[in-house]
């Protein structure tokens, strides 16, 4: 099989880029939805060297801009990139948090067909223009509406039923289920400090700080509370705005290119999407199936990945999916989180170098493209933020949904 390989990639800054009118309260744009669109996509054609006349086609992941923004067929909105993409094929995906990677995979289908030279992906979401009850609401409409959104089942909810689940199956005890979550939380926190495009850069870093948040102040409330037991607000990952974008190739054209960096495998798994009907809820079944496949294609053991950047929409899910892609045994992620594995210093891997989605934020039609383009960096030597000590072999594994939509991407730096 001809293989494809990304040429050029941008991130935009993620945070919220609204402003509340202290008087009516209604919200309105400081960056809108278009502008990080058209942000994301110029710069990653720049970065790859490109002129906009050069791109085939272009495919746009967003996730729910009808919800969010009132704003349907977004993929026509990649012509206000530049003049010359007017007349050009134009396709959005969406799969709930895993929108842009799945427009990613098309792309590389595409190009690996033999259909297009040059395409364009744009992840891109903006989710900050409806108050929190609202956004939540669209959110839940990417779980099994039936049996859990319009039961008022959260994607918290969700994944504390992960988090119950795993904590039984490896009797793992309620304190030190809590430090294994808040170390994750704080090495997020920590990487996103030095990630100068990310949502969160002053968050806590340190179990110690994430505990004394925990404790109530005079009027009772937590800085850091219960939102779906055992999950705290600091487990849970941030309501971003954002885009990225990234432009794919063939790999024979790539070779040519100081830049380059080869989609080696691919493994990309659907779980059923209730989650009352999956065998367990200890495990990212999904997940581990998709990593089998991505390994194979690219004929590499875990044990091979320098780097990851990996899908903690919850802190739970960090843990998960360490363990999905290989990096720990089932049921022992934690115990190496605690131990001090996975950082910076980690001779074997580091995950979320970025600050993950925990500090980088997840604007979710985005976060596919924006995991992608971050690793690309990392293996063309241009760190957003922390370096990792070895960089040849990256993976991103993006999730949609309650760990429904599972996407494994080997990234191999080219010689």
């Amino acid at each position: 099989m001809s293989k494809a390989s990304i040429i050029g990639a941008f991130n935009t800054e993620f945070g919220v880029f609204v402003r509340k009118d202290p008087a009516t309260g209604l919200l309105s744009d400081t960056k809108t939805y278009y502008d990080l669109l058209v942000e994301a996509g110029r710069g990653a054609i720049q970065d790859a060297g490109l002129e906009a006349k050069d791109i085939d086609a272009v495919y746009v992941g967003s996730c729910s801009p009808a919800s969010f923004l009132n704003q349907e067929h977004v993929a026509p909105l990649a012509a206000e990139i530049d003049p010359s993409l007017r007349f050009k094929p134009m396709t959005r995906t969406e799969c709930a948090c895993a929108s842009s990677t799945v427009a990613l995979y098309d792309a590389v289908y595409a190009v690996e067909a033999g259909r297009y030279k040059n395409v364009l992906v744009v992840g891109v979401e903006k989710m900050n223009l409806l108050p929190t009850p609202q956004m939540t609401h669209v959110l839940s409409c990417c779980s099994h509406w039936p049996s859990e959104g319009s039961k008022g089942m959260s994607f918290p909810m969700l994944f504390a039923e992960y988090a119950k689940g795993y904590q039984a199956q490896h009797q793992i005890k309620d304190g030190e289920f809590e430090d294994m979550l808040f170390t994750v939380g704080a090495l997020g926190y920590k990487n996103g400090a030095e990630n100068p495009l990310a949502h969160a850069r002053k968050g806590p870093t340190t179990v110690a700080e994430l505990k004394a948040l925990c404790q109530p102040d005079e009027r009772g409330r937590s800085k850091n509370a219960m939102i779906a037991k055992p999950l705290r607000l600091h487990d849970c990952s941030l309501v971003s705005d954002g885009a990225a974008a990234l432009v794919v190739t063939s790999t024979a054209a790539a070779r040519s290119r100081r830049k380059a960096v080869e989609i080696a495998g691919i493994g990309h798994s659907v779980e059923r999407l209730p989650i009352g009907v999956r065998p367990n809820m200890h495990e990212l079944m999904g997940g581990k199936d998709a990593a089998r496949k991505a390994y194979a294609e690219a004929g590499i053991q875990a044990s091979d990945v320098d780097f990851a950047e990996v899908h903690d929409c919850f802190t739970i899910n960090q843990l998960l999916s360490t363990e999905a892609l290989g990096f720990s045994k089932d049921g022992r992620a934690g115990y190496d989180y605690l131990d001090g594995r996975f950082t910076r210093e980690d001779n074997k891997v580091a995950v979320n170098l970025s600050g993950g989605l925990k500090s980088k934020g997840h604007p979710v039609g985005a976060t596919g493209a924006s995991m992608h383009a971050l690793v690309y960096k990392q293996l063309v030597d241009e760190p957003i933020g922390v370096k990792a000590k070895k960089a040849e072999i990256g993976v991103a594994f993006n999730v949609g949904g309650s760990a429904v939509s599972n996407c494994v991407s080997v990234l191999r730096r080219l010689k």
